[in-house]
């Protein structure tokens, strides 16, 4: 499987590409700049030489790298979601999955990063499906996965919680997710469950602002099995 990450040269996307390039995936990091996400790929290719010899990453223009993806992560601000989805779908295939770990905060037009917008959909993810139509499934999942702990040695004591309207995409998604040493996805029901996904995000990070730390979610009380669907 080919991964095209949209904003794959920030914290986020590049400590996404870091782990799945790590795992053995191929993975694509996609920048309005061609060299820049091609300088950012060198970066990661370097880090992880002796490290996972298996480890295959690239960097091309946003629209060259979701060509080639069988699944398109997005994480780039609130700010500039929209007008991307609007020039990235007229190469998004039908039955590509499209990612979207976007979380609306209003710290994107100048307020808190502690709080989010609202958005006429009910969530980005949302927005997204509404964006790109019916025959690219959308996924929300990753936002609640800290970035600093991405780009860290060593598993991640954290939940992904994935929710989409389409459940084999979401399934595929949550294998990527167990990609990530220490990570456990879990089945988080249908696309509007983004809306909460998307407020623990601010929820986390004040957290973090408050206590100087690194959190993420684990949740309690499931049988095993919830985590192997």
């Amino acid at each position: 499987m080919t991964i095209a990450i949209i904003g794959g040269t920030g914290p986020e996307g590049s400590g996404l590409a870091l782990r799945w390039a790590g795992a053995g995936e191929a993975v694509v990091i996609g920048s309005r700049d061609r060299k820049r996400a091609s300088d950012k790929a060198a970066e990661i290719a370097h880090g992880l030489e002796g490290l996972s010899p298996r480890a295959r990453i690239s960097g091309e223009e946003n629209s060259e790298a979701c060509r080639s993806a069988d699944v398109v992560v997005l994480t780039i601000p609130f700010q500039s979601h929209a007008e991307m989805l609007k020039q990235l779908k007229p190469v998004l295939s039908p039955g590509q999955i499209l990612v979207d770990a976007t979380v609306p905060l209003a710290a994107s037009v100048g307020g808190r990063p502690t709080r989010t917008l609202g958005v006429w959909q009910g969530s980005a993810a949302e927005q997204a499906a509404e964006l790109v139509g019916d025959e690219v499934p959308v996924v929300a999942a990753f936002h609640n996965l800290p970035a600093d702990l991405l780009h860290r040695d060593g598993p991640i004591d954290c939940d992904v919680i994935v929710s989409s309207d389409h459940p084999e995409a979401s399934k595929k998604v949550r294998g990527l997710a167990r990609k990530i040493a220490g990570v456990r996805a879990i089945d988080g029901g249908r696309l509007e469950n983004a809306r909460i996904l998307e407020q623990i995000t601010a929820l986390l990070i004040g957290l973090n602002i408050r206590h100087k730390g690194h959190c993420g979610i684990r949740l309690t009380g499931l049988p095993p099995a919830a985590y192997d669907i």
